[in-house]
């Protein structure tokens, strides 16, 4: 009789590959297009504020290794959510709107794709707007195809992105240092206190895509050993190379500039040192950045929805796998095709603002179910590990998303309708067509 090839029993991801795809998951589209924002509100403390942001992420990614390593599911935020909270339909909801986030950035790192790559082809959206919806949708495409030969292919794959966009971005980091002018950087906080808090909800948005890494850690090398590491490690460069990239930019810019040039900040802030070459160097830098973040995220979210479907919070379909290589095929078909209609027909500002929103919430509810489900996940963890690192995360997790919604309620106020239109909406789903509702009905 003749037997499938089980790849995914012979094909782990290493800890590098671990690393990888969380770097990749966060040093994507967020860095490029919130940095201006972002110097625009906290001003000289822009990379405290990127600091931060670190900070609340390195604490929810404490709380991810151990739930992660507790349950060891391909299920991530959804399954933690669900062994947190009594009520089922938290989970699904939870599930739905870690979907729809996923479909937005990934959105995201496409439109930015498509700018950056139009626009280092001579092309802009005004002269030529075919070309950029091309490079959005032909980038998407292309990782379907990767993900769908196999888990060994993505995972090299996004090492070889990651390192080449690492070394781009130091290069420019510590070149740049150079260049910095003191009367740019000092005082630190002239803009207060309250610009450096306001300037760390913008970009959290950056800091997206480590909480992918539990996904895959049943196709992990000693997910025991890796998955913790994998997480702090992916946090840490993140954040450094966050907190410098930013340091240069503000160092090399004024304020006047910054607002001039919001979406190409690190472009112009390379001319000083790198002049013409510069554009070209950042321009590269986004190009890998965004790739393998599309890359990253679209693996961590198709096995997402996979798991979603076996406990019956999609329809079966999604939980398909291939018979050769175990990769969900259809839940990947599927979010690609749902993120080609968003990235060639939304409003990408609106689509981003949620996509921050719903991560922020996402990540004070994991904070908060590590908390809960601590003498389980922790039992042997000291008072400090087990309550105050979660319950802290889970307190700057929520102050940042509320004060994410005052900033979108003085500058934007239909994307905090749309925001809340959406999720009424997708609790309605949840609680009156989801499948988990009717498989409630009958348990009773």
């Amino acid at each position: 009789m003749f037997k499938f090839k089980r790849v995914q029993k012979e094909e782990r991801l290493s800890l590098k590959e671990v690393v990888a795809m969380g770097v990749g998951g966060m040093v994507g589209g967020g860095i490029f297009s919130v940095l201006g924002l972002a110097i625009a509100q906290a001003g000289h403390a822009a990379p405290v504020a990127f600091a931060l942001g670190g900070l609340i992420a390195l604490l929810t990614g404490l709380s991810y290794a151990s739930l992660g390593l507790h349950y060891e599911s391909d299920g991530g935020s959804f399954t933690y959510l669900e062994h947190a909270f009594e009520n089922r339909n938290i989970a699904g909801i939870g599930g739905w709107l870690l979907l729809v986030g996923y479909v937005g950035t990934m959105a995201l790192y496409a439109f930015t794709f498509g700018v950056y790559g139009a626009a280092m082809l001579g092309a802009n959206e005004t002269t030529n707007p075919l070309m950029h919806h091309l490079l959005e949708s032909l980038i998407l495409l292309l990782f379907l195809s990767i993900n769908l030969y196999g888990v060994k292919a993505s995972g090299t794959s996004e090492l070889m992105l990651v390192t080449v966009k690492v070394l781009i971005l130091a290069l420019f980091g510590v070149i740049g240092i150079f260049y910095a002018k003191a009367d740019h950087l000092l005082p630190v906080f002239n803009q207060g206190y309250l610009g450096v808090i306001m300037g760390a909800a913008l970009i959290f948005v950056a800091y997206e895509g480590f909480e992918l890494i539990p996904n895959a850690v049943r196709e992990m090398e000693n997910p025991q050993r890796n998955l913790r590491r994998g997480i702090i490690w992916s946090i840490g460069i993140t954040a450094t190379i966050y907190v410098l990239v930013s340091l240069v930019a503000v160092g090399n810019l004024t304020l006047d500039e910054v607002q001039q040039y919001k979406e190409y900040v690190l472009a112009v802030a390379a001319k000083p040192m790198l002049g013409e070459a510069g554009f070209l160097l950042i321009g590269l830098a986004a190009l890998f950045s965004t790739a393998s973040a599309i890359n990253a995220t679209m693996f961590g979210t198709a096995r997402l929805g996979m798991e979603m479907a076996v406990d019956e919070a999609l329809p079966k379909l999604f939980s398909r796998r291939s018979p050769v290589n175990q990769i969900p095929w259809v839940s990947l078909l599927i979010i690609s095709a749902v993120t080609l209609a968003f990235v060639n027909t939304a409003n990408l500002t609106i689509i981003s603002s949620f996509a921050s929103s719903t991560f922020l919430l996402i990540f004070a509810s994991i904070n908060l179910s590590a908390w809960r489900l601590r003498a389980s996940i922790n039992p042997h963890a000291t008072r400090w590990q087990a309550e105050v690192l979660p319950l802290t995360g889970f307190t700057l997790s929520l102050l940042s998303w509320v004060t994410l919604m005052i900033y979108l309620w003085q500058s934007s106020r239909d994307s905090v309708v749309w925001i809340g239109a959406t999720y009424v909406t997708i609790v309605v789903l949840e609680l009156v067509f989801s499948q988990r509702a009717r498989f409630l009905k009958r348990k009773r």
